[in-house]
């Protein structure tokens, strides 16, 4: 059975309440702000796709010529090597006020692993998705300093199983065992949640 936007509104109303930091707000939640609030929600996605887009752009950019170039194993290489200093010179590029990080409930490198608020965030958004929920383009958060804008990740491409699927193959599997013996971002299918991109912005920058 498909559910629809009431789950929606119930799942993510039940993150509000266990989160410590606000409310959150899915795209259809813009239009109980106000006037002036809805001027700043608009900065605050404007910002976040912003962000988003540009350490998408950089890392699939980098990580696509690997594959290109060596297949899954270089791939690999690129990943465990140069994918945190990527994003951290994302990080930079997009000034004080804004941060962006990668989150993820089955991570790879432990680094990435959603806590807190952000945790439960990812685990409304997994239940929506279990619930054939279409997902939200972004969820907005509401902090003390600003925002956290949430862009949730799924497996949309075959080529991302063949490191993050059920079907390893074997001298890339015993790779990964080698790199990352905590290794939990395997048997995923298409269409499932990976993780989420987080932008947090303070509020002097928007």
């Amino acid at each position: 059975m498909r559910m629809g936007k009431t789950l929606m509104v119930g799942v993510v109303t039940s993150v509000t309440l266990l989160a410590a930091q606000g409310t959150m707000q899915g795209e259809m939640h813009k239009g109980s702000h106000g006037k002036k609030g809805n001027k700043e929600i608009s900065k605050v996605v404007k910002i976040g796709n912003h962000a988003s887009k540009l350490l998408l752009k950089t890392l699939g950019g980098q990580l696509k010529a690997h594959m290109k170039k060596g297949g899954p194993k270089e791939a690999l290489g690129f990943c465990s090597m140069h994918a945190v200093d990527l994003t951290a010179k994302v990080d930079r590029e997009l000034g004080k006020n804004v941060s962006i990080k990668r989150i993820t409930l089955k991570p790879r490198n432990p680094a990435n692993e959603a806590t807190g608020d952000e945790k439960a965030v990812l685990q409304a958004l997994e239940t929506l998705h279990r619930n054939h929920v279409r997902l939200p383009h972004h969820l907005i958060e509401k902090t003390p300093t600003g925002y956290k804008y949430y862009k949730p990740l799924k497996i949309s491409k075959k080529v991302c199983l063949k490191c993050h699927g059920s079907h390893l193959d074997p001298a890339l599997e015993a790779e990964l065992d080698k790199r990352y013996p905590t290794d939990k971002a395997r048997g995923y299918k298409m269409g499932d949640l990976r993780g989420a991109i987080v932008v947090t912005i303070d509020k002097s920058a928007h």
